[in-house]
């Protein structure tokens, strides 16, 4: 099987693999190595291991030397380079009020570029900019536009937590991490309490999503029926990171109980506590039932055993449907307003509405 060691080359940065080539290398160790931008200065953060073949990543760069006292001053003066190529770029940057913040400064090992980071919101034309710091170092400069999530890498800080940023101590690849993740962790989705320094959710939301789901996968759902050593309850909640149940006994008796104990997936039962959306759609239609007039006998709005004499027969005429209505609006005859009028008024006198000039509207004018 292949061998490889594993490397970082700046603080929280991506882990590389490579080739030892003979080496025998520990954690913590400095090598030169050869990489797309040339050779440069690494840690080693895993040790010579073997992997399977299918899990090589070809083609694999070899490591060249274990660093000398040598490659460790250069690596000082490259660091005292970038200090002074940071404190001349910003001062350029406000010369030529360009809206960029820089991030982080670096110089590769062998001395041939200058590799300058920044953070800005929009697309920044620092053409002027690279002429004015390849004068004055006689390199070659590079500029790279770098998000909220690194520039809190680059900085570096401390988290909610109290300890230093994850992605400052632990050098892992920047996995993607979603809302969702939060939700089947049970976290407060308030933007205030899972998020970071750099405003997005926080990297640590990822470590323990894998260990939430596989506990998901073997517990009981909350309501469940389970069997225990002290008698049957309910699950009312969970206890991931100790993989416990918390049952409920009733009588206000509350334990805690490992999954070997109430036994395997197949034995829950449900209950109807585990199942309240279920319970309250069906109160809904019921309901729904009632109000429409669908209920049982006399329950309805439109029905006679509601209210009694003129009130509950105006009430019935006017809620009138069907065939019954159909003879009804046949039988009436065209002036049945006016006769209405009439019989309610007496004849129509001068102050009546019929005797009135008719007006015309919009309608008629038209």
């Amino acid at each position: 099987m292949p061998e490889l060691v594993e490397i970082v080359f700046r603080s929280g940065g991506k882990v590389y693999s490579f080739d030892p080539a003979g080496l025998q290398l520990n954690t913590g160790d400095q090598a030169v190595v050869r990489t797309s931008r040339g050779i440069e200065l690494g840690k080693v953060v895993v040790a010579n291991h073997e992997v399977r073949e299918t899990e090589v990543t070809a083609p694999l760069e070899k490591v060249v030397r274990l660093a000398s006292p040598t490659d460790l001053q250069a690596s000082e003066r490259n660091d005292k380079l970038a200090g002074r190529a940071a404190q001349v770029c910003e001062e350029k940057i406000r010369e030529h009020g360009l809206g960029m913040r820089l991030i982080n400064t670096e110089v590769v090992f062998d001395g041939s570029k200058i590799i300058l980071s920044f953070f800005s919101e929009e697309r920044v034309d620092f053409r002027r900019l690279v002429e004015d710091l390849a004068r004055k170092f006689k390199t070659r400069i590079e500029f790279r536009q770098v998000g909220v999530r690194d520039e809190a890498r680059l900085i570096g800080g401390y988290g909610p937590c109290g300890r230093k940023m994850c992605c400052t101590m632990f050098a892992g690849d920047q996995q993607p991490v979603s809302i969702k993740m939060a939700k089947e962790q049970n976290l407060p989705l308030n933007p205030m309490k899972i998020s970071g320094i750099c405003g997005r959710l926080m990297c640590c939301l990822k470590y323990e999503h894998e260990s939430y789901r596989e506990f998901r996968q073997k517990a009981p759902k909350k309501g469940a029926a389970v069997s225990t050593s002290q008698g049957e309850g309910v699950v009312v909640d969970f206890c991931v990171p100790k993989e416990l149940v918390m049952i409920n006994l009733g009588e206000g008796r509350h334990i805690e109980a490992s999954l070997a104990e109430i036994g395997p997936p197949g034995s829950y039962r449900e209950t109807e506590a585990a199942a309240p959306q279920e319970k309250a759609g069906r109160g809904v239609e019921r309901g729904a039932r009632e109000r429409s007039g669908a209920g049982p006998a006399g329950r309805g709005r439109s029905g006679s055993g509601r209210g009694g004499g003129s009130h509950g027969g105006r009430k019935q005429g006017a809620q009138a449907t069907g065939k019954d209505a159909g003879k009804e609006q046949s039988g009436r005859p065209q002036g049945g307003r006016e006769q209405q009028n009439g019989e309610k008024g007496g004849d129509a006198g001068p102050g009546s509405r019929e005797n009135q000039p008719r007006r015309r509207g919009r309608r008629g004018r038209r």
